[in-house]
């Protein structure tokens, strides 16, 4: 009888060293996992704004675009995010888009955020 219960108390002092470990590791993943799908948010919104641009030549409704398919993200781009160029699409000639957004850390363990880009670029003439 006397084993089980050293052996129960070694149990508790093993799993209050891994426990750390294992929020640390799930925190990192759940971090992991957001800076990516606002990576790929950010990638999609300015493929959307090129798409836009290209097609209609108006630089106003490619940044509504690339707002419009970041919806999801909390908060919002702002136009100030959003950069085109060249800011009229000729014909032939390629337009570029590129969307930066400060994304705030969840927990702070893993320092206070991240500056992340999408970006996208496409030919003109639609």
């Amino acid at each position: 009888m006397q084993k089980r219960e050293s052996e129960r108390g070694a149990v508790a002092v093993e799993f209050a060293l891994i426990l750390p470990i294992l929020v640390a590791l799930l925190l990192g993943i759940m971090e992991f996992g957001r800076a990516y799908h606002t990576q790929i948010t950010l990638t999609s919104a300015a493929r959307e704004g090129a798409r836009t641009m290209a097609v209609l030549n108006e630089a106003p409704a490619a940044r509504q675009a690339a707002r419009a398919a970041a919806v999801g993200l909390a908060p919002g781009v702002a136009d100030g995010q959003i950069a085109i160029s060249p800011p009229a699409c000729t014909p032939g000639g390629t337009v570029s888009v590129v969307i930066t957004y400060d994304l705030a850390s969840m927990t702070g363990f893993f320092g206070p955020g991240w500056q992340l880009t999408g970006r996208a670029a496409m030919r003109c003439g639609g």
